[in-house]
């Protein structure tokens, strides 16, 4: 009834390439998504951090993964802000990963609140 969602989890990071193979680093994995604000009141969680993209071993790095949303205020309360995307890994004699977009800002409650901010680019 009364609370603050819970933040959402970290997306994994991918792995890197192994020498001497040409080897293209792994994607990270997407951020959580943040849990819903209380429903009296309560702010939404943040969103999860995107996993950064891995390194390549002579090859292309992986892409960084999206970050999670941010949770939703019900009825009073705040959204929660978007998790940061995932820095995109370094290629080896190839192409750099792309990073990450930013989640998306948590809507506010329904009563009153403010919009969670959009988590920046990787």
């Amino acid at each position: 009834m009364i609370g603050t969602g819970g933040v959402g989890g970290a997306g994994g990071n991918g792995g890197d390439g192994q020498p001497p193979n040409n080897i293209v680093g792994g994607n990270g994995g997407l951020g959580g998504q943040g849990g819903t604000g209380g429903s009296l009141y309560g702010n939404g969680g943040a969103g999860g951090t995107g996993g950064t993209g891995g390194n390549g071993s002579f090859d292309a790095g992986g892409n960084g993964a999206g970050g999670g949303a941010g949770g939703n205020a019900e009825r009073i309360g705040n959204g929660g802000n978007g998790g940061d995307g995932g820095a995109g890994g370094t290629g080896e004699g190839g192409p750099n990963g792309s990073g990450g977009e930013g989640g998306k800002g948590g809507a506010p409650g329904a009563l009153s609140g403010s919009p969670g901010t959009t988590g920046a680019q990787g």
